[in-house]
């Protein structure tokens, strides 16, 4: 008798487990209430969809090295219009479920870890009966601003992707020009061949940074001083001239064994300055592609396929080390369309 009273508490649920009367909102009992409060959910979603947009147009329109009280405006509207966005959506998501999506009382029975067929069925009965209260299907206004909110969300991402920084694509050239110094990338100081000892290596940048446009020659600032740094960066060796292995067309692009080659490695872009004295060789730190500076920046280990590129070197009337030209060659990592992008380069020079 004992086992078999067990059995019936275990599965029989307490008839009144001393939950309060259930009480009914007002927007069960006044379908002009239902509907007012649809209308503020749908405002919120549409809003939201709104600020998504404002996002994506402060990303075009705002100057990235403007500020508004002392912060990046660029970011204050970033983190506003997607912030407000993302509050809004979730307020109208908690205000539907709690105003509008049915709220009456269940009873869940226990049940083995693998429920039986029957189980199963009624599962996916209360789960469309779920989708009806909600009223998913009834309530197009909610569903369809809801999707339209949901769709926006996706705009910021395709924006913030582009971000990421420039397409190898059309960014052959870097900013060195003819006549532009070499200084040291620490200390900004323009470099003269008496500054550099035999098997030393320094890493170097331009001195001026600008570039011309249909206005004349213009000095960059801020982020673009940045991005034309970084892709203008060098590396400056010296070794004995008998060392150096200069192919046909580059015997004069050092100066009294000096060589001067970009410090991005060509496999996937990584800074490259770890170098051997004895053998002449730098090796890049990401992926040990290793190339022979006193053959012409030649691969001779690792995943890279091109040499480095290398700049032509010549000094000014004071004696210090300048450019010659920029670059001959792409400096970027190897993509696809870069031997077509190439070739194009070696026809126009």
């Amino acid at each position: 008798m004992s086992d078999e009273l067990d059995t019936v508490h275990d599965t029989e649920p307490i008839k009144d487990p001393g939950l309060p009367e259930h009480q009914y909102r007002p927007q069960d009992v006044d379908e002009s209430q239902a509907r007012r409060t649809e209308r503020q959910i749908a405002w919120m979603f549409r809003v939201a969809a709104l600020l998504l947009v404002a996002f994506c147009v402060g990303y075009v329109a705002i100057d990235k090295d403007s500020t508004f009280l002392g912060w990046s405006a660029q970011n204050f509207t970033f983190g506003t219009t997607l912030g407000l966005a993302l509050l809004l959506m979730g307020v109208g998501i908690i205000q539907w479920a709690k105003k509008l999506m049915g709220d009456h009382e269940m009873i869940e029975m226990r049940h083995p870890s693998r429920s039986s067929d029957e189980d199963r069925k009624a599962v996916m009965t209360d789960i469309n009966a779920g989708i009806s209260e909600s009223g998913f299907g009834r309530r197009p206004m909610i569903r369809n601003s809801l999707f339209g909110a949901l769709g926006a969300l996706a705009l910021p991402t395709v924006f913030l992707m582009r971000d990421l920084g420039p397409l190898p694509h059309d960014q052959r050239k870097t900013v060195w020009k003819k006549g532009m110094r070499l200084v040291n990338d620490v200390t900004g100081t323009p470099i003269k061949p008496s500054d550099l000892q035999v098997g030393q290596l320094v890493n170097g940048e331009p001195a001026i940074v600008y570039e011309t446009d249909a206005d004349g020659e213009r000095v960059l600032h801020g982020t673009e001083l940045l991005q034309a740094k970084s892709k203008a960066s060098i590396i400056v060796v010296r070794m004995r001239p008998e060392d150096v292995q200069a192919s046909k067309g580059r015997e004069n692009w050092g100066v009294d064994g000096i060589l001067c080659y970009s410090k991005i490695c060509t496999h996937v872009g990584c800074p490259i300055s770890l170098y051997e004295q004895q053998t002449h060789h730098v090796l890049c730190p990401c992926h040990q592609s290793t190339f022979d500076l006193s053959d012409n920046g030649k691969v001779v280990f690792g995943p890279a396929h091109r040499p480095l590129p290398q700049l032509p070197l010549g000094l000014d009337e004071e004696g210090y080390l300048i450019a010659m030209s920029d670059f001959p060659e792409i400096v970027a990592p190897s993509y696809p369309e870069l031997a077509r992008d190439q070739k194009k380069l070696d026809k126009k020079s």
